[in-house]
């Protein structure tokens, strides 16, 4: 709040007393059409889904709830079995579905020389 506070104190110095309410107004006719914006595309989804649009769980759709060092971390994880893992998990998209699966490396043994391409760049 005291972000705006000092924002609102600049703004009367630079634009000075007999322009700040012209830009004030204009501010606030602003707002007020961005707000009308929002309930109009509110109101525009609600005719296109119908009765389904107040069914929908919008949190569970939220893209901040993927967490993508939790994903990899059970992915990576042999200790619990997949299936209790894809029940704990978010939905994923169909790319994420049809991902290849990879297998465990094994490591190399002793004096064993890794595997080269020679027609690789």
């Amino acid at each position: 709040m005291e972000k705006v506070l000092i924002i609102g104190i600049i703004a009367v110095f630079l634009l000075g007393p007999e322009k700040l309410p012209h830009y004030a107004a204009q501010l606030g006719r602003l707002v007020r059409q961005l707000r009308d914006m929002a309930n109009g595309a509110k109101d525009r989804m609600r005719d296109e889904m119908g009765p389904d649009f107040d069914d929908v769980d919008w949190k569970k759709l939220d893209p901040r709830q993927y967490d993508p060092r939790r994903i990899i971390r059970e992915a990576l994880s042999d200790d619990e079995p997949a299936v209790a893992a894809a029940a704990a998990a978010p939905t994923l998209t169909r790319a994420a579905r049809s991902a290849p699966v990879r297998k465990a490396t094994v490591p190399l043994g002793a004096g064993e020389l890794a595997p080269f391409d020679s027609e690789a760049t």
